[in-house]
């Protein structure tokens, strides 16, 4: 039977999986920027995060995850005062740092949060929430386990403060039915915090009233969008809501509600602490801040490491992970936003930079930072057509494209494997680029 090796088999597969769609030729392309890009060559290096400014400084759980370990490392450090300056100035200072969600989508956080403090909004009688997405199931991403695991009391903290930005009365924390240590060190500080009057009534004696809750998934991957989590929570099946009406307007329980990643909130009270323009002083402009990586793959040290954004691919692998698994030259490609942005090649990774904006023109994206390094070892119609397999497993099923679309790609991707679709994949691919 005819078995091509992976490296010839690159570009017919870019046609059967998105995640390999930049091998089409892809490189750099400065001239043919899109409308939410920076045309500015940058005008320094970035990376090399200082320690003093690592806002997660307990990702890998070295230290005390408890309130008393928490506030030596700077958390709920005037929080009050925080609380006190009001929803205005938060949401200001937050749109002013530059932050973007962490999650994936890359929306502007400060803006988000505006959606829900609409003109008039005191006459809705409507109580209003705060809802976090840590059901993290995202093959390759596991950035915010680290954060509930190691430094649960930043994310409550985010909550109380993101929750004062949006004049809500409570948030709930989704976290995936797997993590249970997680989630118990969450549910740890958050009876450390009530017990230290930072949470619940009169929080942090600012007059303001609010209540965290945990709520634990079950293991499926569609609850990490944002209305099916509404929809698990509220104890139905978890599958997307038709938009509009938006989460903004009808959520939760039917009130205004925003659904936010965990490190975008986690970072919001540090923030609020040094000042929007140290955070907006990391990264290039529209890329501002820090942000945590999860490299894994053919490494010599996978690691989750909190770097500034714009940093250069390649220093970030080489600095933080040793460098790839037999030096650079064994590089194949890289996925480095997690297994739903396309793979990028050798010669790519090699100039990209970590942020939304060059990944965007690399045609790939930042996703949730989560770094998947494949060297010449790799099998990458095997590797797409694994994750084929998964998210043909993890599909709802409730619209037909995905339903119906997953399925045939798995077993386009199988035929692939066994070499039965390389002369139909070629085809497709001469009718795509013509």
């Amino acid at each position: 039977m005819y078995r091509a090796s992976s490296k010839s088999l690159l570009r017919a597969a870019s046609t059967a999986s998105n995640a390999a769609r930049p091998f089409r030729g892809a490189k750099l392309r400065n001239n043919a920027r899109g409308l939410a890009t920076v045309t500015d060559t940058p005008v320094r290096r970035y990376g090399g995060l200082k320690d003093q400014d690592r806002i997660f400084t307990n990702a890998y759980c070295r230290h005390d995850h408890g309130i008393k370990g928490a506030q030596s490392r700077g958390d709920w450090h005037k929080t009050k005062e925080i609380l006190l300056k009001g929803d205005a100035w938060i949401i200001q200072t937050i749109k002013d740092s530059g932050l973007r969600g962490r999650g994936g989508a890359g929306f502007p956080s400060g803006l988000k949060w505006s959606f829900m403090n609409k003109p008039n909004w005191q006459a809705d009688p409507r109580p209003r929430y705060l809802v976090i997405n840590a059901d993290e199931g995202e093959p390759g991403t596991c950035k915010d386990r680290e954060i509930l695991r190691g430094d649960p009391h930043k994310l409550i903290e985010g909550c109380l403060v993101a929750g004062r930005a949006m004049n809500a009365s409570a948030a709930y924390i989704y976290i995936r039915g797997e993590f249970y240590q997680e989630a118990s060190h969450v549910q740890q500080a958050i009876n450390e915090a009530y017990a230290a009057g930072f949470l619940g009534k009169n929080a942090c004696g600012s007059g303001y009233d609010f209540d965290v809750y945990v709520h634990r998934g079950a293991g499926a991957y569609i609850c990490g969008e944002e209305t099916a989590l509404i929809e698990s929570i509220e104890g139905k099946q978890g599958k997307p809501r038709l938009k509009p009406p938006f989460p903004a307007d009808v959520g939760l329980f039917g009130c205004p509600t925003t659904v936010a990643n965990v490190e975008t909130v986690a970072v919001a009270p540090t923030i609020c602490r040094r000042g929007s323009a140290w955070f907006a002083g990391f990264g290039r402009a529209r890329n501002e801040g820090t942000k945590l990586y999860c490299i894994s793959g053919h490494v010599n040290n996978p690691c989750v490491v909190e770097e500034e954004m714009s940093i250069p691919l390649k220093e970030l692998i080489e600095r933080h992970c040793e460098g790839v698994r037999g030096g650079w030259d064994n590089l194949l490609g890289i996925i480095p936003g997690g297994s739903s942005v396309p793979v990028i090649p050798k010669d790519v990774c090699a100039e990209v930079l970590m942020d939304y904006d060059s990944l965007k023109d690399a045609q790939t994206g930042l996703g949730t930072g989560a770094v998947i390094v494949m060297d010449k070892s790799t099998d990458i119609v095997s590797a797409i057509a694994r994750f084929a397999d998964f998210y043909k497993h993890e599909s709802c099923g409730q619209c037909t494209p995905c339903r119906e679309g997953t399925t045939w790609m798995k077993k386009i991707m199988d035929r692939m494997v066994e070499g039965r679709e390389i002369d139909m994949l070629l085809e497709w691919y001469s009718v795509s680029t013509a």
